[in-house]
């Protein structure tokens, strides 16, 4: 099997939920990956991706082999799976598929896609020898694919907010109960928040422990688009290089969860902190693209990412004019994220990403037009690019937003537009 034969046969699976009873079969015939795996386990609806990353690089600086399984992706579908903070080679990945591939064929199952992805990340973490495998949730938690792991070593659970409200809930308590569906027997678990007391009751009814991440101990000196340098829990002069006002907040779970993975005996010095915090790499996650222009890009899909978002343009951008480059996914909800960017500006240039599954360029800016915004639909993301930059004028800033599915193509068409690339 070569490279483009995996990727169309992961991409040729059907989508929908997980059957955890085939799923474990398929494990089982594997030789049960995940049972030789520790697990480190993340749930949440925002900032679960840059928390992942903030532990992997923790982990890696420590001197561990690491995994991490992520999604979706931003530039190729390899960073869903990375080795050690490198992207799985083309060659594994077409390895490890053709494995798992024939294996589905004698049990003659189907799975859906996340399913299958998730089989490939957990069994290439087994095959590369990881020594912690960092797994992201891919949307909610007790009925996620992820969630077929046997056990973990902790279980991670980010900010909890309204998004997928029609398969998770309509408060946040019921999403948190879905999230909190990941917390395993007499484990434990670090959390950003905990609504209504759900997640900490159903560490009780597990007898896991329970820690709360302590914001009010987290105290951030200095915060632009380079990144953000603070101090959290007795430590010090902490850097992380990603930009936005909620990554300091997504630094200091992921140093919660590091303490108590040290009280359960992993090896996790202090420099080690610094050093991952400070080397993580992480992008569409108000990312500089581009510095003259300044072109952002940010992959907020729901409106709690939105605001996070909004609120960090206006602490950072200085008063300087802006405008969004928006696509947004036809089952997200569109309106609440348009409410809240036009908090900070009510510019946009709308345009549809190139998946099926995508809103119209036109219908979302009639959507946006109706919520008060001056808005463009675009026929192309170059297009869009160059008409933001206009409207935006010389000192002002482009953000893209609104689906991470947009990014890339926005990274390309300034790369051709702005960058000589």
């Amino acid at each position: 099997m070569t490279y483009e034969q995996a990727l169309t046969y992961i991409h040729s699976m059907r989508h929908g939920g997980p059957d955890f009873a085939r799923m474990r079969a398929v494990l089982e015939r594997l030789g049960d990956p995940d049972r030789e795996l520790k697990i480190l386990h993340v749930a949440g609806t925002n900032g679960k991706g840059s928390v992942c990353a903030y532990l992997e690089s923790i982990l890696r600086s420590a001197g561990y082999k690491t995994g991490l399984f992520t999604s979706p992706f931003v530039r190729r579908f390899n960073e869903r799976i990375r080795l050690d903070g490198r992207d799985i080679p083309d060659g594994a990945l077409a390895e490890v598929t053709a494995h798992v591939r024939d294996v589905l064929r004698e049990l003659d199952a189907h799975p859906a896609e996340f399913e299958l992805v998730t089989l490939l990340g957990l069994t290439a973490f087994r095959d590369y020898g990881v020594d912690a495998a960092v797994v992201e949730v891919g949307m909610g938690g007790v009925h996620d694919a992820t969630n077929v792991i046997a056990g973990s070593e902790i279980s991670v659970i980010t900010s909890i907010g309204l998004d997928h409200t029609q398969y998770l809930g309509n408060t946040l308590e019921e999403i948190a109960g879905v999230k909190a569906g990941i917390i395993r027997k007499n484990g434990v678990c670090a959390a950003a928040c905990d609504p209504g007391g759900v997640i900490s009751r159903r560490c009780r009814e597990l007898g896991a422990e329970f820690r709360l991440a302590d914001l009010g101990r987290l105290h951030v000196s200095r915060l632009g688009f380079s990144g953000a340098e603070f101090s959290y829990d007795g430590l010090e002069g902490l850097r992380i290089p990603l930009a936005g006002e909620y990554q300091p907040e997504n630094a200091a779970l992921a140093v919660t969860a590091v303490k108590l993975l040290r009280e359960r005996g992993w090896r996790i010095p202090g420099e080690a902190v610094y050093a991952g915090l400070a080397g993580v790499s992480w992008p569409g996650r108000l990312e500089t693209v581009c510095q003259e222009p300044l072109i952002l890009v940010d992959g907020g899909h729901n409106p709690p990412a939105a605001r996070a978002l909004a609120g960090s343009l206006k602490e950072l951008a200085g008063g300087r004019r802006g405008v969004f480059l928006i696509g947004v996914m036809g089952d997200k909800d569109a309106s609440g994220i348009l409410d809240a960017l036009g908090e900070v500006s009510s510019t946009a240039v709308c345009v549809r990403a190139a998946v099926p599954r995508a809103m119209d360029a036109g219908e979302l800016a009639r959507l946006a037009g109706d919520r008060g915004f001056h808005a463009l639909a675009a026929g192309s993301i170059p297009e869009a690019v160059r008409l933001a930059v206009e409207l935006a004028g010389p000192d002002g800033w482009v953000c893209a937003a609104g689906s991470l599915y947009i990014l890339e193509d926005v990274r390309q068409a300034v790369k051709s537009l702005y960058l000589g690339d």
